[in-house]
């Protein structure tokens, strides 16, 4: 099996390289608006973001960045085939403008907006990053009524274009995309708390700096939750390529857009460790499953179904016909990449 991604160097409120209805998933993380470390981009866009910001008139700027971000929406409705998801991670903001502390609820505004687009909420995800502050509250700390709760998580909005997709009766391609019962279970939970943020104390010297902070493990996990071997992942946020490193390691074709040039040209480095990462993530996948079927059969409850390829117990007829790839080589081929999949082999026993 091979896979393409490719990244454009452009303004995803116009994504021209992207046919209609092309696109089976979103997984994205837009810039946060209302966080101080996006003021720069949003006042690139709009002068008259920063305007209000100096005025410390926040919810005028609060506004003006969602309407910035509204021709993407515009955009992922136009791109997402019928029963498409997308999913895009963000956080809410708190920030003083003008003498003036305030949440700014990110979440609830794209929500409304991808709603209005005609892309149906679905369940969300509320991933849980707790701080490592030994002060967890904000403002006059144990007296009340002026403290405030301190945010530790993150959002994960999950939406689709119209009702569920279709599949032609056994296709072969969703039937060995399965996931484990046990990881259904984790991952179908409506709060993470398994999945640490990553730092976003970068390089001054490192166009990272200016890209948030996505970890693998949240694209790796909705890609395997909402599309299937083969599907085209996109995100119009590309930032440093997450999105498209986790689209690679799970068998699935991605493009990505991003204003940047600096930001694209990084990811070669990143690309290079693809293949051992892959490798090991889907065998550590596979250990993880002997563990929880040793812990069943400890308990005297043995998965009644067998995975074909593994031989290996497993809870639902569904999983029998599992199979994970890894990527065994990446090219650079006419401005993008191919990864080439082959299914893992389990060394484990039976």
């Amino acid at each position: 099996m091979e896979t393409e991604h490719e990244v454009v160097n452009g303004d995803a409120r116009s994504m021209d390289a992207v046919p209609d209805e092309s696109v089976e998933c979103v997984v994205t993380s837009p810039p946060y608006p209302m966080i101080e470390m996006w003021d720069e981009t949003f006042t690139r866009l709009n002068p008259a973001i920063g305007d209000r910001l100096d005025a410390g008139d926040a919810w005028a700027a609060f506004d003006l960045m969602h309407t910035e971000l509204d021709g993407v929406w515009d955009e992922l409705a136009r791109v997402l085939v019928p029963g498409g998801i997308a999913c895009v991670n963000v956080g809410d903001a708190t920030r003083s403008v003008g003498g003036e502390f305030a949440c700014y609820p990110n979440h609830a505004r794209i929500l409304s907006a991808l709603s209005d687009r005609g892309l149906r909420p679905l369940p969300a995800v509320v991933w849980w990053k707790p701080t490592n502050s030994a002060t967890k509250f904000m403002g006059s700390g144990t007296l009340p009524p002026n403290a405030y709760v301190t945010q530790e998580h993150e959002h994960v909005l999950i939406v689709r274009k119209g009702g569920p997709r279709s599949f032609d009766a056994g296709a072969d391609r969703r039937y060995e995309s399965a996931y484990f019962w046990e990881e259904r279970n984790a991952w179908f939970s409506d709060v993470w708390r398994d999945v640490g943020g990553e730092s976003q104390a970068l390089d001054a010297e490192s166009p990272r700096e200016r890209a948030g902070a996505f970890p693998l493990e949240v694209p790796f996990r909705l890609i395997n939750m909402f599309s299937v071997y083969g599907d085209t992942v996109l995100d119009p946020f590309w930032g440093t390529g997450t999105t498209s490193l986790a689209a690679m390691i799970t068998g699935r074709h991605s493009k990505g857009y991003e204003l940047e040039p600096d930001l694209i040209e990084s990811f070669e480095e990143r690309v290079a460790s693809v293949p051992e990462r892959s490798h090991e993530r889907q065998r550590q996948r596979l250990a993880d499953h002997r563990s929880f079927v040793a812990e069943r059969r400890e308990a005297g409850d043995v998965p009644g179904h067998v995975a074909e390829r593994y031989g290996v117990p497993v809870v639902t007829r569904q999983e029998t016909e599992l199979t994970l790839y890894a990527v065994d080589a990446v090219n650079e081929e006419d401005d993008r990449y191919v990864a080439a999949h082959v299914p893992v082999e389990d060394p484990g026993e039976n």
